[in-house]
């Protein structure tokens, strides 16, 4: 989390444009180390939001202005002006409500996270069959017994090929593509297979 000086919470407090209701929501006012937490969360995940793609931050649902900004903020290199504009960000997002944009923020987080592991096992798997591991073939082919023996082991062979003659790995990249679409394929009968076992009832 980022962690606010006294001076830089008191240039944040300057600079930040949020409008005070003339009607009090807080019977007491938080205190300055919360307000300092409260600000500090709310500007890390600003800056998570600036280094999302265009159609994830579509995902949030902000505001025109608030997108706007980020936009902006996202195009500006690591110096003063976008650390002044992720204040101004800050500022308009405390106006807000800002638990549905965490929500939604945790589930693209977690698919990138799920992609970026999806990924590692297809690389995992792509290195093993293309190594001399004689084995990676056989457990490959135990563990999704859909796939085509024959199709991949062609795969492979002009894989091998193509690297040891220093081609373009044209035959490397379709075994990627094969092994992407053999794994989604068996997720997706799995997830059938989950969905159809949830929803078996009798009726009495």
């Amino acid at each position: 989390m980022t962690d606010f000086t006294d001076e830089e919470f008191d240039e944040f407090q300057r600079h930040a444009e949020y409008e005070e209701d003339e009607e009090q929501t807080w019977a007491i006012r938080p205190n300055k180390t919360q307000l300092k937490r409260d600000i500090a969360v709310i500007h890390d995940m600003c800056e998570e939001i600036t280094q999302l793609a265009p159609a994830q931050i579509e995902k949030l649902n902000l505001p025109d202005e608030i997108v706007s900004a980020i936009t902006s903020a996202a195009k500006m290199p690591f110096k003063a002006a976008r650390k002044r504009q992720l204040k101004f960000i800050t500022g308009q997002m405390r106006k807000v409500d800002i638990e549905p944009i965490e929500e939604a923020l945790n589930k693209i987080k977690a698919k990138s996270a799920h992609a970026t592991r999806e990924l590692h096992q297809l690389e995992h798997w792509r290195e093993r069959l293309l190594s001399d591991d004689k084995q990676a073939l056989t457990e490959l082919l135990d563990k999704y017994p859909g796939a085509d023996a024959q199709q991949l082991r062609q795969l492979i062979r002009n894989a091998k090929k193509e690297i040891s003659l220093g081609k373009p790995v044209k035959s490397s990249r379709l075994l990627f593509k094969y092994l992407r679409v053999l794994f989604e394929g068996a997720q997706s009968t799995e997830d059938e297979q989950d969905f159809g076992d949830d929803s078996s009832f009798e009726e009495d």
